[in-house]
């Protein structure tokens, strides 16, 4: 055992001192000549290095190729990488558009025509338009005032035109509830009157028009128009203040001004919707409130009547328009 822990001993002692003169050597060593580097990659290969030849470094870009070395084969390239074009789509996937759903977007089709040049939608030159409608009262929290009404226009040019309005209120005069009320708690009331016709003629105006996007699908052609006119309202008193002695039995003609605004949205060539408000201007005749004592008095028909205050009476109206004829054509100047 001792022999053989002297041996153990003395190999490590001797590989100890050998562990700087390897370092020296790999230190201060010289490259192998050229035929030792041949011998060693014809050792390698199998076959002689060819003599005479430089040293060959690894990283060295100028050193000769191998003719029969394949290039290295790059990777197929991910279809849905980049689908978003980075940026947040790297940062919350669920965020950015996939290939599918560009796909789908590019193949839907949209039912509309659009030009880089768009002309008119809809030529008004030369045309007439029938626009039946249906009228309520904004201004009277007493009465209202529904009514069915017309316009006839003949358009003299694209924005303007000329034409005749009419309403009729008859048997549509409707009193509140609230105002019948009233009266009935208070003996308190309000005079009020009723509407049986009303006829203008009067002129339009377009100032603006244009066109917007709807339902992702269509595009609606649009114009706001301005309106004014001059013509009559046939009006009369409700017996509210004595009903028991005043009947009030004619309708009076009263000379009526009207302006308003409206807005038309072409669904094609020839057939839109109508949205306009109107107010009529004119000079009331109201029942007076005033009860004489004798019985004379009451039932004599000029007593009936009191003040005649300026009114505006505001109406919505919804409605179409219809063009006549139903088409047209472009004339270009040559």
């Amino acid at each position: 055992m001792k022999s053989i822990r002297r041996v153990a001993v003395c190999l490590l002692a001797v590989a100890l001192a050998a562990v700087p003169l390897v370092a020296n050597a790999q230190k201060g060593g010289k490259k192998p000549t050229p035929a030792a580097a041949g011998g060693a990659a014809g050792a390698a290969s199998g076959t002689p290095a060819p003599a005479g030849t430089d040293t060959i470094e690894v990283d060295d870009p100028n050193a000769p190729k191998d003719p029969n070395a394949k290039p290295p084969e790059t990777p197929p390239a991910d279809p849905n990488a980049n689908a978003g074009g980075g940026g947040i789509c790297d940062i919350d996937p669920t965020a950015c558009p996939k290939q599918s759903d560009i796909k789908a977007l590019a193949d839907k089709k949209v039912n509309a025509e659009v030009y880089a040049v768009e002309q008119e939608f809809a030529l008004k030159k030369g045309r007439f338009e029938l626009n039946p409608y249906g009228a309520v009262t904004l201004n009277d929290q007493f009465v209202s005032h529904p009514a069915f009404g017309l316009t006839a226009n003949y358009w003299i040019t694209n924005v303007l035109a000329i034409g005749i309005n009419g309403n009729l209120f008859a048997g549509l005069n409707v009193d509140s509830d609230f105002n019948f009320q009233n009266r009935r708690a208070t003996r308190v009331a309000v005079p009020l009157t009723e509407y049986q016709w009303s006829a203008a003629a009067q002129f339009t105006y377009v100032p603006i028009y244009g066109k917007f996007a709807g339902f992702n699908a269509f595009i609606f052609n649009y114009d706001v128009y301005a309106l004014g006119g001059v013509g009559a309202l046939a009006t009369r008193p409700i017996a509210v203040i004595d009903p028991d002695n005043r009947k009030f039995e004619s309708f009076t003609p009263k000379i009526d001004f009207n302006v308003g605004l409206g807005l038309r949205i072409a669904f094609n060539k020839w057939f839109a919707a109508t949205l306009e408000l109107r107010d009529h201007i004119y000079i009331e005749q109201l029942e007076s409130i005033v009860v004489p004592r004798s019985q004379t008095e009451q039932t004599n028909p000029d007593t009936w009547f009191g003040d005649k205050p300026l009114t505006n009476h505001i109406q919505a109206q919804l409605g179409v328009s219809v063009f006549l004829p139903f088409g047209f054509e472009y004339r270009l100047p040559r």
